[in-house]
């Protein structure tokens, strides 16, 4: 296996609880990043993994795992992976940091999985229903045909490979987790909420919860939406959560959105039990309203109902 570099980036931050919590532990608590650059694969390309260990990390026996994609967008402010220009991601540590203060979900342990760029589509678009999806592709237009050819066709089924058999295992053995489905959750937002949903529906038995934002059901026709209809996982020990906008891409959504959940309800899925659609008039597809919107997928995905 390829080598890959650790960089370690350690915060050190004053503990946010009660003051006679403060006065009682006396010390200030790590909240670390932890990247692997070109973390290796025999499924995929090789690409950077950043994890965030909330603060307290080293005092805690396990935690649930939140595999999230498009990772060089979820922490930190940068150049957007897909436009040159700088956007704030979605701070999603900082979201969980004030989550965890108000007591509303346990803390847990945030892997970001990067994209790969121009190959993005390729690896986020469901092989599956295959025949159906590679008719589609014939009408597609020329930018989805470039990122599904500079990747020898559509890896979605590879990078799920990756993460189930090398990346899930390696985190499992390397930190502190709880490692069945109920606290192995995934996460993403436009493609990324499409390969979320798909790797819910192709390992049930290894991921329980998806928070799926601004999902792109629009792609390639809507051709996925048919694949769901035998393939969503159990509704008594999975629970997913949808939301969309009415503004930018947002704003094609809703009708494929409502083919989605009636599919849910005939899939024996309770709204605000074990599936949530949200949807928020007036918001946009990208990053600044994912932002605002990542503590209703966390909050309605840990609450014990």
């Amino acid at each position: 296996m390829a080598k890959f570099f650790l960089i370690i980036i350690q915060l050190f931050f004053l503990s946010c609880s009660t003051d006679e919590d403060t006065s009682r532990n006396n010390e200030i608590l790590p909240e670390r990043y932890i990247v692997y650059n070109n973390f290796p694969s025999k499924y995929v390309i090789p690409r950077n993994i950043e994890i965030w260990l909330p603060a307290g990390y080293d005092k805690m026996h396990s935690l649930p795992v939140l595999y999230m994609f498009d990772g060089q967008n979820i922490f930190h402010g940068r150049k957007s992976w897909m436009e040159n220009k700088y956007n704030h991601g979605w701070q999603v540590d900082l979201t969980l940091d004030s989550l965890n203060r108000l007591g509303t979900i346990p803390k847990i342990i945030v892997v970001g999985i990067f994209n790969t760029g121009l190959r993005r589509y390729s690896e986020y678009i469901p092989n599956q229903p295959r025949e159906q999806v590679t008719e589609q592709l014939k009408f597609a237009d020329d930018w989805v045909k470039k990122s599904i050819n500079a990747s020898g066709g559509i890896k979605s089924d590879s990078l799920l490979m990756f993460i189930v058999k090398e990346l899930k295992p390696y985190i499992d053995k390397n930190y502190k987790t709880k490692k069945d489905k109920e606290h192995t959750l995934l996460a993403g937002s436009s493609m990324g909420g499409i390969i979320s949903i798909y790797a819910i529906c192709e390992y049930p038995d290894i991921f329980g919860k998806a928070a799926c934002l601004s999902t792109h059901w629009s792609s390639l026709g809507g051709v996925f939406i048919e694949y769901l209809e035998n393939n969503l996982p159990d509704s008594y020990s999975h629970k997913i959560y949808f939301d969309y906008g009415t503004e930018g891409l947002d704003k094609f959504y809703e009708p494929y959105q409502s083919k989605v959940d009636s599919i849910m309800i005939s899939s024996g899925f309770e709204k605000n039990l074990n599936w949530l659609t949200k949807k928020f008039d007036g918001e946009d597809h990208n990053e600044d309203f994912w932002r605002k919107r990542f503590h209703y997928a966390m909050e309605f995905l840990f609450i014990k109902n």
